[in-house]
Parts: structure tokens; C-alpha cells; sequence
């Protein structure tokens, strides 16, 4: 069983997914706060953190490993490229939410955003809009 988790590493897929969600969680707070980076919300930003790494270790079912892939390629360490990854994520759940939306697939806004997420947009704050 995984006892630890470094978002600089990227999780074994098979493993991560057959650890329960709240050991990840928690792996990923424990990351956090071994590491010493403050959070004024570390359950949430861990939830994140996994949602990510989840969507991450299905591979091509999504684009995020690609996304994941392209943008250490230009230049983000892996850590880095999670968290743009869970801006893009955390933008649409709130759009999600604010707009009441219906339960169908709204996964396609979401993929394409991520298509067009670069590291030099997540740097100058331009993958918000």
C-alpha cells in the first residue's frame, strides 16, 4: 500500500487508484504539511490535488496526463503543472455551481481548457479567462 505521496512523482496509476480517496487525501495533506507549505484550506487544496491525480491515472480517458506532460514539457515541474491542472478544474466547478448547471456532460468546456492552458498562461494568470 502507498505510504506516501510526492506530486513531483507521479503516482503508479494501478496503485493510487486502489488506495481508498480518503488515504489520498490524506497523503496529500501529510505532503503538504511535511514539506512546510502553508494552505488556508489544506482539505480542500488536497482534494484537488487528487481529483487530479485521479483524473491523471486513467490516462487517455481524459486529456489531463497529456496536459500534465505538455506543460512540464514547457517548463513547469510536475507540482507546478497539478496545480494549474486543479485552477482549470476548480474554475469550472465554481462555474458549475454558480450557473446551476444540469447534469449533462460539461466535461468538453473543461477538456478544452485544458487544451489551451500553456505554463506561460498559468504564469501570467491568463488561464482564468
Amino acid at each position: 500500500m502507498k505510504s506516501s505521496y510526492d506530486p513531483d512523482e507521479a503516482p503508479d496509476p494501478k496503485e493510487w487508484l486502489s488506495i481508498d480517496e480518503e488515504l489520498r487525501s490524506l497523503l496529500v495533506e501529510e505532503y503538504h504539511q511535511k514539506a512546510g507549505i502553508k494552505l488556508p484550506n489544506v482539505r480542500l487544496h488536497s482534494v484537488f490535488h487528487v481529483v487530479v491525480e485521479n483524473q491523471t491515472a486513467l490516462g487517455d480517458e481524459t486529456p489531463v496526463q497529456r496536459t500534465l506532460t505538455r506543460l512540464m514539457e514547457e517548463g513547469l515541474d510536475r507540482h507546478d503543472a497539478v496545480h494549474a491542472v486543479g485552477a482549470i478544474l476548480s474554475k469550472h466547478m465554481y462555474n458549475l455551481l454558480k450557473e446551476n448547471a444540469d447534469s449533462g456532460n460539461n466535461n468538453p468546456t473543461y477538456y478544452q481548457d485544458l487544451e489551451r492552458l500553456t505554463a506561460k498562461s498559468w504564469r501570467r494568470g491568463d488561464w482564468t479567462k
